[in-house]
C-alpha cells in the first residue's frame, strides 16, 4: 500500500509542472481581436519584386476569388491577383465566398509562382 502511495505522489510531482506549463502556453496563444488600422500592402507592390530570394511579411486586404485546392486560392485586392496558401490550422467559423472581404496576414515569397503563405485570416 505504501509503495502505491509513493508511486502516486511521484507521478503527481512529475506531472504537475507539465500541466501548469501547458495551461500557460494556451493562455499566451489566445488570439487578439483587433479592429483598428493595420499597415497593408497591395499585391501590385508585392509583385514588383519576384526574385526567388524575396521574402517579406505582408498584410493584404481583398477577396479569395478562386479555390485551386484544399489550401491554395487566388487572391485579388483589386490591383492584381496572387496565389495564396492557407496554413492548415486556419479554420473559419463561417463559410466565405468570392464576395467576402478578408485581411490576410502572412509571408510573401517571390519565385516562379509568387505567393503569400497565410498564417491568419480576418473577416472585414
Amino acid at each position: 500500500m505504501i509503495k502505491k502511495t509513493i508511486i502516486a505522489i511521484a507521478t503527481i510531482a512529475v506531472m504537475a509542472p507539465t500541466m501548469a506549463l501547458a495551461k500557460d502556453h494556451d493562455r499566451n496563444n489566445a488570439a487578439i481581436s483587433y479592429s483598428g488600422p493595420v499597415d497593408t500592402v497591395t499585391v501590385a507592390e508585392l509583385l514588383e519584386n519576384t526574385s526567388m530570394f524575396t521574402e517579406r511579411n505582408a498584410v493584404v486586404e481583398g477577396k479569395l476569388i478562386k479555390q485551386i485546392d484544399a489550401e491554395t486560392f487566388i487572391f485579388s485586392d483589386g490591383t492584381k491577383e496572387i496565389q495564396v496558401e492557407l496554413d492548415d490550422d486556419i479554420h473559419m467559423p463561417q463559410t466565405i465566398d468570392a464576395t467576402t472581404k478578408v485581411r490576410l496576414f502572412g509571408e510573401y515569397e517571390g519565385g516562379n509562382t509568387p505567393e503569400i503563405e497565410v498564417d491568419r485570416i480576418q473577416l472585414l
